[in-house]
C-alpha cells in the first residue's frame, strides 16, 4: 500500500547518507528507518539500495524512486498551498476575458507568475456568452466582460473604464460623419455597439444608427481589425487596450473626439462566492497601472450608472 512516510524516510536517507542520522532527524529508531525502506522496496517490487556494510549506494530503481519522491513532495506542497484562498502568491488563476482585455491582462498575469512561482495562470480568450457559461460551470473563477448579462447566479462588479478610440487609415483627412461613412466600417464582434456610442456622443442627431454606415468587412478577432484599417479599407472603434497592443498602431490614425466615451469593464463571479484573495491584488494592481497610464494620476471618469 502507498505510504508517503516511507518516501519521506527514503528521501532523508539518501540526502543524509546515514541510517543513524536519518533516525535522529525524523525522531525514529534506526530499525524503524530500515523497516520503512524494506516496506518501500516491497511496495515497489525492486531493491533501492546496494548495501555495503554500514554504507550503501542507490540502485537504478533507487535513483528513479528518489527523483519521483522529490517531485511527489514538491507537488504535494504546491497542492496544499493552492487550497489556501488567503495566499497571495500561490494557487491557480483561472480567468476568462475577451481578446481586447486579454491582450494586455494576460501578459500582466504572466509577469506575476514569473515573480511568484507558486502561481499558475490558466487564461482563456472567449466571447461574452462563453465567459458567462464558463463562470457558471466553475471552469473559471472569474470572467471579465464589457457586456452585462443578467443572471440570478452571477455578480457583476465594475472594474475600471477604457476609452474607446475611433481609428482611421493613416492618410485619412476627413472629420465628418459623412466622410467616415464614405470610408466604411470594419466590424468585429461587439464593434457596432461601441461605434454607436461614440458616434452618437459626437455627431448628435446627425448619427442615426450603424445601419446607415456601410460595412467594409468583418473579423471575429478584434486583435486583427487594425490590419484592415491600416490597409485603408475602412474605420473602426476599439478599446484603447486594443490600440496599445496592436502591431499596426503606428499605421493607423486616431480621430480625436470632442466627447470621449468609455467602455466599462466588469468582473464576473458567482454570486455569494468570494474568489481567492490573490485575485483582488491582481485586479487592483492592473487597474491602478491602467489608471496611471490613461489618466496620468488625474481623476478618472465615473462609472456609468
Amino acid at each position: 500500500m502507498f505510504n508517503a512516510q516511507y518516501f519521506r524516510t527514503f528521501i532523508t536517507l539518501v540526502e543524509t547518507g546515514s541510517f543513524t542520522v536519518t533516525a535522529q532527524r525524523l525522531e525514529m529508531t534506526q530499525p524503524g528507518v530500515s523497516q520503512h525502506i524494506r516496506k518501500l522496496e516491497d511496495y515497489l517490487g525492486k531493491p533501492l539500495l546496494n548495501r555495503h556494510g554500514r554504507r550503501f549506494t542507490l540502485t537504478e530503481a533507487g535513483r528513479r524512486a528518489y527523483d519521483y519522491a522529490i517531485k511527489l513532495f514538491v507537488e504535494h506542497e504546491y497542492f496544499r498551498h493552492s487550497l489556501d484562498n488567503d495566499s497571495l502568491d500561490s494557487g491557480d488563476c483561472r480567468v476568462a476575458s475577451p481578446t481586447s482585455v486579454g491582450l494586455m491582462f494576460y501578459p500582466f498575469l504572466l509577469g506575476y507568475q514569473q515573480t511568484n512561482p507558486g502561481l499558475t495562470v490558466s487564461y482563456h480568450f472567449a466571447f461574452n456568452r462563453d465567459i458567462v457559461q464558463g463562470v457558471l460551470d466553475g471552469r473559471y473563477d472569474l470572467g471579465i466582460a464589457a457586456e452585462v448579462t443578467k443572471h440570478p447566479e452571477l455578480a457583476y462588479t465594475p472594474w475600471y473604464q477604457e476609452p474607446l478610440c475611433l481609428l482611421t487609415p493613416a492618410d485619412f483627412t476627413g472629420s465628418t460623419l459623412s466622410e467616415l461613412a464614405a470610408l466604411g466600417f470594419i466590424d468585429y464582434s461587439g464593434a457596432s455597439d461601441n461605434a454607436s456610442q461614440l458616434l452618437r456622443a459626437n455627431f448628435g442627431d446627425e448619427f442615426r444608427s450603424m445601419n446607415h454606415v456601410p460595412k467594409q468587412g468583418f473579423t471575429n478577432e478584434v486583435s486583427m481589425v487594425l490590419d484592415a484599417v491600416a490597409r485603408g479599407l475602412g474605420f473602426t472603434v476599439v478599446s484603447r487596450l486594443v490600440l496599445e497592443t496592436s502591431p499596426w498602431q503606428r499605421q493607423v490614425k486616431e480621430l480625436v473626439m470632442t466627447n470621449p466615451v468609455y467602455e466599462t469593464l466588469h468582473v464576473i463571479t458567482l454570486i455569494d462566492t468570494d474568489p481567492p484573495k490573490r485575485y483582488a491584488q491582481l485586479l487592483d494592481d492592473f487597474r491602478q497601472q491602467r489608471r496611471n497610464t490613461l489618466y496620468a494620476f488625474s481623476e478618472e471618469p465615473c462609472f456609468d450608472s
